[in-house]
């Protein structure tokens, strides 16, 4: 099953939003497209992590993760809960008629709690202006 959630790309103080595309399918393995960095291919064991310490699962299917454009350059592991949400849509997991509604942003810790990620305001004003009509973050009050 293919879903589409979305995240976003902070350079400096401007926002550029993320589809990332999750397909699941018959066969093995976990393929991560789409210009990530180390943090962001590495994302796979927290989110496994997360998900098996809340009762959910890393399918054992084939699951390929496009994260476009493809030309922007993917950093940080702030997309964690992007991915994660992802791949519990596109299992059937959680219910998503409205996932494409929200711009989801967020670092995983090992126990499935979020840890704050950079660039919240300029994430939610690019998602204001492209008529999105939710944000989920957890940004730092400091």
């Amino acid at each position: 099953m293919l879903v589409k959630v979305y995240g976003s790309a902070v350079f400096g103080i401007e926002a550029t939003t993320i589809t990332v595309e999750v397909n699941i399918d018959k066969g093995i393995g976990y393929h991560l497209v789409g210009l990530p960095d180390k943090a962001v291919s590495e994302s796979s064991y927290r989110i496994s992590a997360a998900l098996a310490n809340n009762n959910y699962k890393l399918p054992g299917k084939k699951i390929i993760i496009n994260m476009a454009p493809a030309d922007i350059r993917k950093e940080g592991a702030a997309y964690d809960l992007t991915l994660a949400v992802g791949i519990l849509a596109a299992s059937n997991q959680i219910q998503s008629e409205n996932i494409g509604d929200y711009i989801i942003m967020g670092e995983l810790s090992l126990d499935g709690s979020l840890q704050p990620i950079k660039g919240a305001l300029p994430i939610a004003i690019k998602a204001r202006e492209e008529g999105f009509k939710y944000l989920i973050v957890n940004f730092n009050r400091n």
